[in-house]
């Protein structure tokens, strides 16, 4: 009698055999190494804090005259905590690609085959996008300074405390990045078939209603310039998401 001797396969489980213990462990290793990127990002942006200080210090410096544009503490632990805050802000930025990374990496392997071709070009596109709304933001923020300036009268003369403009500006940058990201979300439920392009052409006018609501509520500094510096990126985005998601749909 023949007896068939069958090799054990030392291949290793595809991930969607994994077990919870699995993926637990898998979470683990995700977020170690998430936090050990943000701890060496924070660390460097703590060495270059006077950098990042002056960058952030620069729109300020457009509005007022050559020589006034000072900040002034008030209290003895605001430069510490001031540059403990701008530590924790940076780190976040930079050790931001990684993160996502790390994100996209932990839930890939529940995605269909089909839909694994997408994670590439939609990490590039909310990197870039998160980016975008970031420079916006700065580059708008001395039309919101002056605003803001102006509002309380010519009686007011102002003394800026850094923790409160860095906390406002960084405010404004991480909101703008954020819905900035408002593309990526409409695409990502089309493609889940949640939305399609027909249902979102037919809501366009209540979206223009929503964005200007929105984008008023939520910008930080409260001035007009900005909001509409902010609602009209997100309606060219909501217009942008119908075109992709036609495309999209056409290519499946």
């Amino acid at each position: 009698m023949a007896i068939t001797l069958r090799r054990k396969s030392k291949s290793k489980p595809s991930p969607d055999a994994m077990t919870l213990g699995e993926h637990l462990a898998e979470l683990r290793t995700r977020l170690i190494i998430s936090v050990a990127a943000f701890a060496a990002a924070a660390i460097v942006v703590f060495i270059v804090y006077s950098h990042v200080l002056h960058f952030l210090q620069a729109p300020y410096c457009r509005i007022v005259p050559k020589g006034q544009c000072v900040l002034y503490v008030t209290g003895p632990l605001d430069p510490l905590s001031l540059r403990i805050h701008l530590a924790t802000y940076g780190g976040l930025v930079l050790a931001g690609p990684v993160i996502l990374w790390q994100f996209w990496r932990f839930v890939t392997p529940g995605l269909k085959r089909n839909e694994k071709r997408y994670v590439i070009p939609f990490i590039a596109a909310s990197i870039l996008l998160f980016c975008a709304g970031a420079v916006l933001a700065y580059f708008t923020f001395p039309h919101a300074l002056k605003f803001l300036n102006a509002i309380g009268g010519p009686t007011l003369h102002d003394i800026y405390n850094p923790n409160s403009y860095i906390g406002l500006i960084v405010a404004l940058m991480f909101v703008f990045g954020i819905t900035f990201e408002f593309p990526v979300v409409l695409v990502s439920l089309e493609l889940a078939g949640v939305l399609t392009p027909k249902r979102l052409s037919s809501w366009r006018r209540w979206a223009i209603v929503l964005i200007t609501i929105v984008a008023a509520v939520i910008t930080p500094s409260g001035d007009p310039f900005s909001m509409l510096a902010l609602a009209l990126p997100l309606y060219f985005f909501y217009e942008v998401s119908i075109v992709v998601g036609k495309l999209l749909r056409r290519n499946r």
